[in-house]
């Protein structure tokens, strides 16, 4: 299980080589690329936390316990950095103003259990029935919805400070459109770091809690409470953290030429457990992320010692309530500059699914479908019933769900729909 094979000499990477997950190179060099994981990560597992109001330590800490997890679950066989699931920012935030930050929590603490016991399925059965009961024009309006719900968030932000959040946000397109291999695939990183020292000149960051916080302590936690009338929100998040860990295990399968598909129950049991857990102590939900894909692209490292390394320097970096207090001082203009981008880009995430799984919007069941759930999402359609309620993700889940099935069986019965498309496989997908 800890045992690697020492891959040539250790120091360098043949033209047309890569290194296996059962490989490694020589220690200095497999500490330094985990802790370029960790940097690669950091903009992004920082930026859930900062959204929601949850304790940024407390989400380092579980995002490392929850790597050492997954890789212990999944056999060193699938290399993974669990980084914060920006699919839970709109349930979390809604639960919290509706609640508190309790119940936020026992909403991903319920999603993340419900997400191990779909692993467990999908080891049993296979992924196949996952494709009949959404294909990719369903899937697609799910996780674009969520993306695309979020935008008067990222306006309130974004009013707070127009300057400051402008210069963010074309701050992350440059170094987008600048910038190859690492520093590209960390150009959030460093856009919300240019945007910090515009806000700091702007006179808009405060570092008295910096100052105030202890250079070592344990995190802030927090426990969950369970708010049954606020759970049906979280529920639409599973499809979203599906589509993520069946991209990533494919991704990775087709980098390092093997086919990976009977691990996709343990990589979303892993996720589901690592979520459930972080939940407990009041860290950010996890998931898989895109950024580690560019990593091992970039170095063609894909061994999982890169990754226990990773795993144990967020252990380290979360026991400094100062990094904590630190990240706190980002303004709500720079969040407003770099949400602008990242909540598009979810939405995109799901355009993308349509792309990939050729979805034909000349058919109509495929036009509501997408249209009615992007409607109902976008404008946060909002129905409390029973002391629960339903948001806008919730329910354009369900409308893209009934609309497709209802459509496809009444067209079939009537002969106004010929020939039923196949079950696809769930389109790749990563979190930005």
């Amino acid at each position: 299980m800890f045992r690697w094979s020492l891959h040539g000499n250790g120091r360098t990477i043949a033209p047309d080589a890569i290194v296996l997950p059962e490989e490694r190179l020589a220690w200095p060099l497999t500490i330094g690329i985990g802790a370029q994981h960790v940097v690669a990560m950091f903009g992004a597992t920082f930026l859930v936390p900062l959204l929601t109001g949850f304790p940024p330590s407390t989400t380092l800490l579980f995002s490392g316990i929850g790597t050492l997890l997954f890789l212990l679950i999944t056999q060193n066989k699938v290399p993974s950095y669990l980084g914060s699931s920006f699919a839970f920012i709109a349930p979390i935030t809604a639960s919290t103003e509706a609640d508190s930050m309790g119940a936020a929590l026992g909403g991903v603490m319920v999603t993340g259990v419900l997400l191990a016991l779909l692993g467990l399925l999908v080891q049993k059965v296979g992924t196949r029935w996952i494709g009949v009961l959404m294909p990719p024009v369903v899937m697609g309006s799910i996780v674009a919805l969520i993306g695309f719900n979020l935008a008067p968030t990222a306006y309130l932000n974004f009013q707070q400070s127009a300057v400051t959040a402008t210069i963010t946000l074309f701050a992350v397109v440059l170094c987008t459109a600048l910038f190859k291999g690492l520093l590209g695939r960390v150009s959030v990183l460093l856009g919300v770091l240019i945007g910090y020292a515009v806000a700091v000149a702007r006179g808009e960051v405060d570092f008295s809690p910096v100052a105030d916080a202890a250079w070592l302590g344990l995190p802030e936690f927090h426990h969950p409470e369970f708010n049954l009338g606020l759970l049906p929100m979280f529920l639409p998040v599973v499809v979203v953290l599906l589509a993520e860990n069946v991209g990533h295990v494919t991704s990775v399968g087709l980098m390092t030429n093997r086919n990976l598909d009977h691990m996709v129950g343990r990589t979303l049991t892993s996720d589901g457990l690592a979520t459930a857990l972080s939940a407990g102590f009041g860290g950010s939900p996890t998931t898989t992320y895109g950024e580690n894909i560019g990593v091992m692209s970039a170095t063609r490292v894909y061994s999982t010692a890169a990754y226990w390394v990773a795993g144990v320097v967020a252990i380290l970096l979360s026991l400094s309530p100062k990094v904590g207090a630190a990240i706190f001082t980002i303004p709500p203009g720079v969040l407003g500059g770099v949400t602008f981008v990242l909540y598009g880009l979810i939405g995109i995430v799901g355009v993308r699914m349509w792309v990939d799984g050729k979805v034909d919007f000349s058919r109509p069941k495929n036009q509501f479908t997408a249209g009615v759930a992007l409607v109902v999402g976008i404008a946060n359609v909002t129905w409390t019933f029973g002391g629960i309620t339903l948001t806008g993700i919730a329910l354009g889940t369900a409308a893209a769900l009934v609309i497709y099935h209802l459509m496809n069986q009444l067209g079939r019965a009537t002969g106004t729909e010929q020939v039923r498309e196949p079950a696809e496989q769930v389109a790749p997908s990563h979190e930005v």
